[in-house]
């Protein structure tokens, strides 16, 4: 009924529409033509007669202005005539004009100019008499083909209205029809299974769902049923795992408490470490000191050696506790989340370096200005300190060292990080030890070569990956190492001192941790 209605309707829009386009498009501009036809050819004629009896050449304007209107008009309204009455009434018109020119028009005005006697001005009336029926006939049959239009426009409008209101009427019966099935076959039956389902949502999950009605309806009854099921099924099931997960938040409860509890006493040890384990340390070293030098003189040289070695196992000793607690701190102490220019704490940690870097002779190469990152600014001056110390420390004993610091940012600067590399000329790092130089206490080269305790690099991995990024071993560089690492790009900038410059104690923060020089080690 809807495809067989829209397209009779389409017929009838399309019949309406060509009927009022016809009328639109093509009479009424055709009669608007041959008025401007007729209008050229009087502005011609009234040239010709004041040009006859004033001889004034510039009386000739109408008549020469009406020649190129006439073109135009007929031009046009040979275009918009579809009538081949209408077509042979345009060519009517046009002959006699030209009969006119030819016999009256063109010889009178030659006759002025040369001044012989012109033709008779009541010939030149009677010529274009004709011209005047011609264009008489021609707008009746335009004014008949108009009403012609606008009856049948009339007719088709009519018409499409008759069949557009018995359409209409066609579907209310249709859609009056169509409600009533739909109460006794679907709305009835689908109200039973409105209500049951409502009492289910609000806890009867007892009450069954009736299977009534058409088979679809059945269908999705029986398919509400199931769900039914299921989801008691589920909900005895969700029952069952609060009850367990109500056990489990209390174990972890426990189990919290009984972290916090041990967090506080690891807190503890680390005060004993740095206090109370160091004291007897120094203890030791200072006596072995005082021991040598009053009893030196009585001591072999077995002896003065002996205690050597007790002096030196206290100190480093010493350093292997400051190193371990500083790595404990990484993450736990030291947390601030801000924006830091690098330049800080690369120019901090240089001039930690200084007297290593005077001493080796080393030529250390940065960029003018280093981008922003987000960490914190201890660990960050920590980070440059043990890898730029680390560069200087294992040089190549056959020439000078040389570290560089660069930024190489590329893909990792588009996905949020900054990518810093630091390159130096020293021994290097066989590919097969890259990943084992990161592990705490690991060494590549004896006590009485490289000295140190083993923690520089791990604790350049903790600050790195505390902050977010990742730091390896570049096995692709040859001459000497090149370590590289990532850290995340800061949001927005700000040249604030404050993030640059590390609180010296008693400025109203407390004092940071101390940046380990010993440690920086492979």
């Amino acid at each position: 009924m809807v495809v067989g209605t829209g397209v009779l309707g389409a017929a009838l829009l399309s019949h309406t529409t060509a009927a009022g386009n016809r009328l639109v498009d093509g009479i009424l501009p055709a009669q608007r033509d041959a008025l401007r036809l007729e209008t050229a050819l009087l502005d011609q004629e009234t040239g010709v007669r004041g040009y006859l009896l004033a001889d004034e050449p510039a009386l000739l304007e109408p008549y020469e202005r009406g020649l190129s209107d006439e073109s135009e008009a007929a031009r046009h309204l040979a275009t918009a005539l579809d009538d081949d009455g209408a077509r042979g009434d345009l060519a009517a018109v046009q002959e006699a004009a030209r009969t006119w020119r030819e016999q009256f028009a063109a010889p009178a005005i030659a006759s002025v100019e040369k001044g012989t006697a012109p033709p008779s001005l009541q010939a030149g009336k009677d010529r274009f008499d004709e011209v005047r029926r011609r264009i008489t006939a021609q707008q009746a049959r335009l004014d008949r083909t108009q009403s012609d239009a606008r009856a049948t426009f009339g007719e088709a409008r009519s018409q499409r209205d008759h069949i557009l209101l018995a359409i209409v009427a066609a579907f209310l019966l249709a859609g009056s029809a169509l409600a009533v099935l739909l109460h006794v076959g679907v709305l009835r039956p689908l109200a039973l299974v409105r209500t049951a389902s409502q009492r289910v949502a609000d806890g009867a999950f007892a009450e069954e769902i009736p299977l009534s009605g058409p088979s679809d309806l059945r269908a999705l009854a029986g398919a509400v049923e199931a769900m039914r099921h299921r989801t008691v099924a589920e909900l005895n099931a969700s029952r069952r795992n609060a009850e367990r997960l109500d056990r489990t938040a209390a174990e972890l409860d426990a189990q919290a408490v009984e972290l916090r509890r041990s967090n506080a006493e690891l807190e503890q040890f680390a005060y004993v470490a740095s206090h109370d384990l160091q004291e007897p340390l120094r203890k030791v070293a200072s006596f072995c000191q005082l021991l040598e030098k009053r009893y030196g003189d009585r001591l072999d040289e077995r002896g003065t050696q002996y205690i050597g070695f007790a002096v030196d196992g206290a100190k480093r000793m010493q350093v292997l506790i400051n190193d371990l607690l500083t790595f404990s701190r990484v993450g736990r102490v030291q947390d601030a989340r801000e924006t830091v220019a690098m330049d800080g704490p690369l120019d901090r940690a240089l001039r930690n370096l200084a007297a290593a870097v005077e001493e080796s002779g080393a030529e250390v190469t940065r960029p003018e200005r280093l981008p922003d990152v987000v960490g914190d600014p201890t660990l960050l001056t920590m980070l440059w300190q043990n890898l730029v110390g680390n560069a200087v420390k294992f040089r190549s004993p056959d020439r000078a060292p040389r570290v560089e610091v660069a930024v190489a940012d590329g893909p990792a600067a588009e996905s949020g990080f900054h990518t810093f590399t630091v390159t130096d000329n020293g021994i290097g790092v066989p590919a097969e030890f890259a990943e084992k130089v990161f592990v705490i206490f690991q060494r590549l080269h004896g006590r009485e070569t490289y000295g140190g305790t083993g923690i520089g690099l791990s604790l350049c991995k903790k600050i790195v990956e505390h902050g977010g990024g990742h730091i390896r071993i570049d096995t692709e560089h040859r001459e000497g190492t090149r370590i590289v690492f990532t850290l995340p790009v800061a949001a927005a900038p700000t040249p604030s001192s404050g993030a640059a410059e590390t609180p010296a104690p008693g400025a109203g923060a407390a004092a940071p941790a101390p940046v380990p020089t010993e440690g920086t080690l492979r």
